[in-house]
């Protein structure tokens, strides 16, 4: 890999590092909302309707799963500007082949080549079937 492409690929990751941390921000505050806040448009002293409360529920869940992954794309982009430091950048953690930079350049932050990422995320889903 060039010099070139790897300071391409650091400014992508630092980009998405930037970006991803202001959406990660944004869906905290809508995960956690400030006490007081949920109730405050509710003007009538009637109780919330339970379907009304189920719902909010529902879109507070959502919220969390979407949090939980881009969290996880943060810590992902994290280890990846490390393994630029590190010199380590761009080879597969499974097989030690170098990961194409078309690879690379959809998804900077990849730890493994398609083949060792197909078979992980194979056995990944096998380990999840024979659980069940």
């Amino acid at each position: 890999m060039t010099k070139t492409t790897l300071r391409s690929l650091r400014e992508q990751l630092l980009s998405l590092d930037k970006r991803l941390g202001a959406d990660v921000s944004h869906l905290e505050d809508e995960a956690f909302p400030e006490v007081g806040r949920a109730t405050a448009g509710n003007l009538s002293k009637v109780p919330l309707h339970p379907a009304d409360v189920a719902t909010d529920h529902s879109e507070q869940e959502k919220t969390m799963g979407l949090l939980e992954r881009e969290q996880q794309t943060l810590h992902e982009i994290t280890a990846a500007l490390i393994r630029i430091e590190q010199g380590i950048f761009g080879r597969c953690e499974e097989c030690a082949e170098e990961i194409p930079e078309a690879r690379l350049e959809a998804v900077p932050y990849a730890r493994h080549c398609i083949d060792c990422a197909r078979k992980i995320e194979a056995e990944a889903e096998y380990g999840a079937v024979s659980r069940s």
